[in-house]
């Protein structure tokens, strides 16, 4: 993968809803417990997070003043052209570029052509965020 989809920031800087890169997965920080320094060294840092691909469970624990690897994330707006079975075909409203992604078992009802929703753009995946009313 290229680097451009990603940044490097500290651990110590992380807090409970930033967003984290654990085991190549784009992760949002759940909880952090940090351990007081020791005799010979720096405080540690436990990060507990969850995938925003497929909602699994990550560990991190480096130092506080370790680097860690930051997804860049994009929020965007697109247009649900259609939909079959168990993907949509999004038209992003910026670029007007249409793309498919899998549409996940709880959000079915709500996906609905001529619908507005926000995708995030996240490491060359998009992923499905909240569905807009409509403004009928």
């Amino acid at each position: 993968m290229g680097d451009v989809d990603r940044i490097f920031g500290q651990m110590g800087d992380l807090k409970v809803g930033k967003y984290v890169i654990a085991d190549e997965h784009p992760c949002r920080v759940v909880s952090m417990d940090k351990s007081k320094p020791g005799k010979h060294g720096a405080a540690k840092i436990n990060v507990v997070c969850i995938s925003l691909v497929d909602n699994s469970k990550h560990t991190l624990m480096k130092s506080s003043d370790a680097d860690c690897e930051v997804p860049i994330v994009q929020r965007k707006r697109a247009q649900i052209v259609s939909v079959a079975g168990g993907s949509a075909q999004l038209m992003d409203l910026e670029t007007y570029d249409t793309f498919e992604v899998s549409v996940p078992d709880e959000m079915s009802a709500e996906i609905q052509a001529g619908r507005e929703i926000q995708y995030l753009d996240v490491m060359g995946r998009k992923l499905l965020g909240r569905v807009y009313e409509s403004t009928e």
